[in-house]
């Protein structure tokens, strides 16, 4: 059965979607078997993953309504070795029309549990508001995977994140838990970033990845080219990171219970 993450942070701008694709392209390549869920309405995700957004006959949003299911709606990224299913502008839609809906925040996770002996990981990229679309993935979700920058408004993200989680842990999805903090955009050079660095490993302890992903050109410009970094350049530091990162998860998962 698959193991289902959010990779989810309220703070914009914090590479979630660099991160999904990356992870999903780095899984792929350690021979996963991945869904990518796209539930951003920019459809970024989807776009970087070699998918064009506006070609789609069927989305996210279809299966959201159940006019559609994730296999009829799905795609393949032939390029970087896993499915996804995509999201376009029409998914700004969604919002409105889930909140009169029965089961509105279970829709997604009733959609993924007849794929689910389709994959070994799906991989959910959330907007970074909490917005009904973001609450069907973490209600369908084993785990949240939090991308973060070692900065200080980070951090203060971060907090109002985790009680997020711990609401939706008691009320709505008692499997959901912090899988781990993904420290991104590092750049050693930089004291500020060291010390929050520290600053989370003192009071998140295991809970963050020994992985760190550097600034790196060759991820910023992989999505110009609708590829992964892990696929546009692999040789470059940050597919390597990607790739390190993929297999931590591979284990950690593997000690989940």
């Amino acid at each position: 059965m698959a193991k289902i993450f959010c990779v989810a942070n309220q703070k914009g701008g914090v590479g979630k979607t660099t991160t999904t694709v990356n992870l999903a392209a780095g899984l792929a390549k350690v021979g996963q078997r991945v869904l990518v869920v796209d539930l951003d309405p920019q459809g970024n995700a989807t776009m970087g993953s070699g998918i064009d957004k506006r070609a789609l006959a069927l989305t996210v949003y279809d299966v959201l309504l159940e006019s559609a299911t994730i296999a009829e709606a799905r795609q393949r990224s032939e390029k970087a070795g896993y499915d996804v299913l995509g999201a376009n502008r029409e998914l700004a839609g969604a919002e409105v029309e889930l909140v009169e809906l029965e089961r509105r925040e279970q829709r997604l996770k009733t959609a993924l549990a007849a794929a689910a002996q389709d994959y070994d990981f799906v991989l959910i990229d959330c907007p970074p508001s909490l917005s009904m679309l973001t609450l069907n993935g973490l209600c369908s979700a084993h785990g949240v995977v939090v991308p973060m920058q070692c900065e200080y408004f980070a951090l203060e993200g971060l907090t109002d994140l985790v009680n997020t989680i711990k609401q939706i842990h008691a009320n709505l999805n008692p499997d959901l838990q912090i899988i781990g903090l993904l420290r991104v955009m590092f750049d050693p050079r930089i004291t500020l970033q060291q010390q929050v660095s520290e600053q989370l490993k003192a009071h998140f302890g295991e809970k963050v990845f020994d992985t760190v992903i550097p600034r790196n050109v060759r991820l910023a410009e992989a999505p110009s080219y609708g590829l992964p970094g892990v696929v546009f350049d692999g040789g470059s530091k940050g597919a390597h990171a990607f790739i390190d990162f993929a297999k931590e998860m591979v284990k950690r998962v593997g000690g989940m219970r």
